[in-house]
């Protein structure tokens, strides 16, 4: 099966599949949500968004960010990773991260930068089996409008 995966950088032409994925990830959202997301993080330039196919349909995506940090310098900061479920623990992840690292590197980036919920330690493990290490920790203050927290961690929706 690793041998028919087909890794692709996605642009605004996959944003019905990136939003029908993403709601994995966040069911709190609507479909519109994300996709109004994912209209605003496409028109930046630092914004990149990664697929991983199997036989033509999306089973993996994750978004990332180039950014230049003073302790790293260039590097690939990845967020909202999602593998269809059905298809988790069996290595598609690893090979999943093997394509972006090649990607990052192709891309004279230093280093690959991430967070996870605390609570999620299935990721921590999966994280740590790739080389990745805990270097900080991430703060985040909501800046004006409340937002409905009843399905949230730490105030932020999940």
């Amino acid at each position: 099966m690793m041998s028919d995966l087909v890794f692709k950088e996605l642009n605004k032409a996959d944003i019905a599949e990136i939003a029908a994925l993403g709601l994995l990830l966040n069911p709190a959202y609507s479909k519109n949500e994300l996709w109004a997301y994912l209209e605003e993080m496409f028109s930046f330039n630092s914004y990149r968004c990664f697929g991983l196919f199997l036989n033509e349909e999306l089973i993996a995506m994750s978004s990332g960010w180039i950014t230049v940090r003073f302790y790293c310098g260039r590097q690939l900061e990845v967020d909202n990773v999602v593998v269809k479920p059905e298809l988790q623990s069996q290595g598609i992840g690893a090979t999943f991260f093997t394509f972006i690292e090649d990607w990052a590197k192709e891309n004279n980036c230093r280093s690959l930068e991430l967070n996870t919920y605390v609570q999620n330690t299935r990721s921590h493990k999966f994280y740590f089996n790739q080389g990745h290490s805990i270097i900080g920790y991430h703060f985040q203050k909501k800046l004006g409008q409340k937002e409905d927290t009843s399905d949230s961690v730490n105030g932020c929706r999940v």
